[in-house]
């Protein structure tokens, strides 16, 4: 408590991340005492949101983690510091929100850019769209670099997911489709002006009706994918068919059921976590406290 009082009153108000740095100390217990003292502020930003994991019983957890919500988006200060939070606070939202236009602006331009160039620009302007998803979708986007999973290349934080959805396009276009993007994902990946990682995956809209029906944990990732999921290219008419379908098949309301569900455990996650007197079941209280399953696949 000591170490956390005297960093807050020598620095200021800090981000979790920073007030780890300054006391050296574990990320848990930084996040216990900050949590439950009263001589303490804490500001948090951004939004809680739905996501799937399939370690987790009933599939719903909210992400940001615990952990990664107080070291990324979580401000912290003393009580008579608390405009001076406040005001930390929000630049670090509008920070978060920056880089999340960013990236949406990036995914967009390398897609313009690859349709543009492609042989079949029009039958695929009129016969595909192009989505975004994941944390930029709800301005939660970060920077932090971290590996790649398949090259292990460090890149500039949250991943672009994007999902192409055609409607009648031909098999030899579809694969066409495939090694552009491919192309454009690896360039951006290796690229050491951007470094850059996108996540994608192509499918027709009858695969899309079949995942709509929520009957397995694929399905219901694709399915809260579309209905979070923002339009980025192509199509716009049949964008829209694809929400309208969404909501046809009840998709929005399941959705608010998990999201439910995982709020409540949330909560449950957190006072377990504050009332446990000391650290003897370590492992326990970090499968609380941190997820270690932070990247969501998309199907």
């Amino acid at each position: 408590m000591k170490k956390v009082l005297t960093a807050l009153k020598e620095k200021g108000p800090l981000t979790g991340k920073d007030l780890v740095r300054e006391t050296g100390m574990d990320i848990l217990s930084a996040w216990k005492i900050c949590s439950g003292s009263d001589q303490i502020i804490t500001r948090i930003v951004g939004k809680r949101y739905l996501r799937l994991d399939k370690k987790v019983e009933g599939y719903a957890r909210l992400s940001p983690s615990i952990m990664r919500e107080f070291l990324n988006y979580t401000v912290v200060g003393l009580m008579s510091d608390d405009s001076v939070a406040d005001t930390l606070a929000a630049q670090l939202e509008k920070k978060i929100a920056e880089i999340s236009a960013k990236k949406i602006g990036l995914a967009r331009d390398t897609i313009d850019r690859m349709v543009e160039n492609h042989g079949d620009r029009d039958a695929i302007n009129e016969q595909a769209c192009f989505i975004i998803a994941g944390d930029v979708v709800f301005s939660m986007a970060h920077a932090e670099p971290r590996p790649e999973s398949s090259t292990g290349e460090l890149v500039k934080g949250s991943d672009l997911d994007i999902i192409a959805i055609a409607d009648g396009l031909s098999v030899p276009l579809l694969k066409s489709l495939d090694t552009v993007l491919y192309k454009e994902k690896y360039n951006l990946l290796m690229n050491p002006a951007s470094k850059e990682e996108i996540d994608y995956i192509i499918k027709d809209l009858q695969t899309v009706k079949e995942q709509l029906k929520f009957k397995t944990f694929k399905a219901m990732v694709a399915s809260k994918i579309l209905d979070e999921g923002q339009y980025l290219y192509g199509s716009y008419s049949l964008f829209e068919l694809i929400k309208t379908m969404v909501t046809q098949y009840g998709i929005p309301e399941q959705i608010r059921v998990l999201e439910h569900k995982a709020r409540h455990d949330r909560i449950l996650a957190e006072k377990s976590l504050l009332s446990s007197a000391d650290l003897k079941n370590y492992d326990e209280l970090m499968a609380l406290f941190y997820t270690t399953e932070e990247k969501e696949e998309i199907f």
